[in-house]
């Protein structure tokens, strides 16, 4: 597909302003706010409520992971890296997808590091969205999305994952690819949901991504948190490989969403333009962390398991304590959130919907969630107006004690 051949409308405002808008940070009336994880920090740190609607873990990652940045920061490792990465970094995330997918990756030309997987998939959007394109994606959706798609000129087709069991409608989906589809999102598993998409999905998915010759972009720093079974990445299909980027990060796994450490993989010809495009906005990650990062890949399996194993107690401890309170939570298949129908906490508290209901528990009951509302499009915000997102990426004790505080 070429969008120049269609009758593309011209993108309007300016590039800032078309950013905050794909966003959602510009109010009805044009003002500019801020993200709704900022928002929910923010009533979070002016209540003391424990605040579950951020996604950053409150541990540590692995001591050999933080050693081997310390030892960088006093060893002579504070100078640029190259724009791709360091060639530790690169050869461990190909060994990395080697051992887990069977992904055969040339770390020079497959792999470019990047600052956060965010600016892995801002660069792998500006590397190819052009003015009139269209970019399918799932929806409720990081906010991430939208703000770079129609900063690029382009617009999102969303695809709803309708609650209560959050799966996709395979017919749905292959009526939102047209003429100017030039993009798919995958975000799997699934943030805010937690789903995780089956076989059936991942091959319909590749399938029409190959029909309209669509590059395919993967968001996957939940990785390694996935509950049943292990990690099934698009670009282990063989009919998927040679149009898909995936996007990953060691935030997620590793506890170090401070980090800003991400990378993006996949065939030359796609990862060579997103490179070139990474260039111009950062240059490089932090060279000691990028050490780090390569470290905290090489580590053991028993990691990985325990990692898996520890995240699946959490997400226990606080699906049973919203349903203890009255909410009716989506168990999720993957990710450290759980997103929950809250109805009868609404009705409790005397409030309409899961947006007026955040700054109500975080005054009452002292805990924040962030409303799924603000997650999705205003064409399907309706579906979710009484579901709320909540973190277990927090220690077992601030669960317990969150459940305590919504069942009082």
């Amino acid at each position: 597909m070429d969008a120049t051949d269609a009758a593309a409308p011209s993108p309007t405002g300016p590039p800032w302003e078309r950013m905050a808008r794909g966003g959602g940070l510009l109010t009805g009336t044009g003002e500019l706010s801020g993200t709704v994880f900022e928002e929910m920090s923010r009533l979070a740190a002016r209540t003391g409520a424990i605040n579950l609607g951020q996604g950053f873990p409150d541990v540590d990652g692995p001591q050999e992971m933080l050693e081997a940045a310390a030892g960088a920061l006093h060893g002579g490792g504070n100078q640029y890296s190259p724009v791709a990465g360091l060639p530790l970094l690169q050869e461990a995330v190909a060994e990395h997808q080697r051992r887990f997918y069977g992904i055969e990756l040339d770390p020079g030309s497959g792999v470019v590091v990047t600052v956060g997987a965010s600016e892995g998939l801002a660069a792998s959007l500006l590397a190819f969205l052009r003015p009139g394109d269209e970019v399918v994606v799932f929806e409720p959706h990081y906010d991430l999305y939208g703000a770079v798609v129609e900063f690029a000129g382009a617009r999102l087709v969303t695809v709803p994952l309708e609650p209560p069991r959050f799966a996709p409608d395979l017919d749905r989906l292959a009526a939102a690819f047209g003429p100017r589809t030039r993009m798919v999102i995958l975000n799997d598993p699934h943030n805010p949901t937690g789903t995780v998409f089956d076989d059936d999905v991942l091959s319909r998915l590749a399938g029409l991504a190959a029909e309209h010759d669509c590059v395919v972009v993967t968001d996957e720093v939940y990785e390694h948190l996935r509950y049943a079974g292990g990690h099934r990445p698009l670009a282990a299909l063989p009919e998927a490989f040679g149009r898909t980027l995936t996007v990953s990060s060691v935030g997620k796994s590793f506890s170090a969403t401070g980090w800003r450490v991400g990378w993006v993989s996949g065939p030359a010809h796609l990862v060579g333009p997103v490179r070139a495009t990474k260039a111009y906005l950062t240059h490089s990650a932090a060279t000691p962390l990028q050490i780090g990062a390569a470290t905290a890949l090489r580590g053991p399996d028993d990691f990985y398991a325990r990692l898996t194993e520890d995240f699946r107690r959490r997400r226990d401890v606080l699906v049973r304590g919203l349903a203890a309170a009255g909410a009716e939570p989506f168990e999720p298949q993957g990710t450290f959130f759980v997103v929950a129908d809250v109805r009868g906490l609404c009705e409790r508290h005397g409030v309409e919907d899961a947006e007026h209901l955040a700054p109500v528990l975080a005054e009452r009951a002292g805990v924040v969630g962030v409303p799924v509302p603000a997650l999705a499009s205003a064409e399907h915000r309706g579906l979710y107006a009484s579901w709320m997102r909540f973190s277990f990426g927090k220690r077992l004790d601030v669960l317990e004690q969150a459940g305590r505080r919504l069942a009082g």
